[in-house]
């Protein structure tokens, strides 16, 4: 690469590569801003950057202008350039670079090509992708969940047989630079993702459904789950957890709260009130007398951030507890928004 002050004025504009022009701009807004637009940057972008960065002398104020105006046109507008073909960048990086350097800024560049693409697939059913890639080879599907925000992966990886998880979260820990033709099966395969997109069936909360259905049940509710459960115990189980969600809590009358609170700890409600919705927990408070709901609320604040799984599990203690006391009889749980009139 010619340094600038070999290149003549009329050839300015021509000659100067996106590098030359991002190195002149770097150099013109400052440090702690220029620092700001490296630390973005992947190692062997970064080392070609600053590489031309140092060896700029020289400079003419009509190139620092013309880098900074194209710098301003491609920013307030979009080129009609296509990007280059892979082949055409690995042929042009191996005349400039060599081969070695040119097969470490692809596999950059191709890494951070496939991740918008990937964050397209979070539209897709966790069971559907985990059936899609199921017959994979196991390191592929290690790189296939390594390009994916952790909350999906982990979605996927609990869909995926139970046989084999563990040796997917090996080959996904021992990752570290990924080749350049693994990266190419990758791309392959998410295409074959985003094209089958289109043929996955529609998702249908079935449990979430039976369960609001059966909270409007105004005769024998609890004669048609035990019809049910003797058909299939396990979903039926499911059914309950879900009729007997943490969050209907906020449509109980202060008696039904003021009883549960008698039953249930204060540390417990402390730890499954985080997070929970303003409702919820103004609802809880204001069945507390004033001088308890004022100790409760020091109490959540001295309690710190809790892991959202201990949250889970503490309101799912509360919920066998209200359950419990509604088959008692106990108290009367309303189980769902009902209209009202006066």
């Amino acid at each position: 690469m010619a340094e600038l002050n070999n290149v003549e004025d009329n050839d300015l504009e021509a000659g100067l590569s996106p590098v030359e022009q991002a190195a002149i701009v770097l150099l013109s807004i400052g440090e702690e801003q220029a620092a700001a637009v490296l630390r973005c940057l992947e190692r062997d972008e970064l080392m070609e950057l600053t590489q031309v960065m140092s060896r700029m002398s020289g400079i003419k104020v009509d190139t620092v202008k013309s880098a900074l105006q194209t710098f301003f046109d491609d920013y307030r507008q979009q080129s009609g350039l296509h990007g280059a073909s892979r082949s055409y960048l690995k042929r042009s990086l191996d005349l400039a670079l060599g081969s070695d350097i040119a097969n470490s800024v692809l596999n950059s560049i191709y890494g951070d090509a496939i991740r918008p693409k990937m964050a397209r697939l979070q539209y897709a059913s966790p069971k559907w992708l985990a059936e899609f890639v199921s017959s994979e080879h196991v390191q592929m599907q290690a790189v296939f969940l390594a390009f994916l925000p952790p909350a999906l992966a982990s979605q996927i990886l609990e869909a995926l047989p139970l046989e084999g998880r563990e040796l997917v979260l090996l080959n996904m820990a021992r990752l570290d630079e990924i080749d350049r033709d693994v990266l190419h099966e990758l791309e392959e395969l998410v295409g074959r993702c985003l094209a089958a997109l289109d043929t996955q069936s529609a998702s249908v909360e079935g449990v979430r459904q039976v369960a609001d259905i059966l909270n409007r049940l105004q005769d024998n509710r609890a004669g048609m789950v035990e019809l049910l459960r003797a058909h299939d115990p396990e979903v039926v189980s499911q059914i309950e957890m879900s009729m007997y969600d943490f969050f209907i809590l906020s449509r109980q009358t202060e008696q039904v709260i003021a009883r549960l609170l008698d039953d249930v700890p204060l540390e417990q409600w402390a730890i499954a009130l985080k997070g929970a919705e303003a409702p919820l927990r103004d609802a809880i408070l204001a069945a507390m007398p004033r001088r308890q709901a004022q100790s409760f609320e020091d109490l959540m604040r001295r309690s710190g951030p809790v892991p959202m799984s201990r949250i889970e599990q503490t309101r799912r203690e509360i919920m066998t507890t209200v359950k419990e006391l509604a088959d008692a009889g106990e108290i009367d749980i309303q189980l769902f928004a009902e209209a009202t009139a006066e």
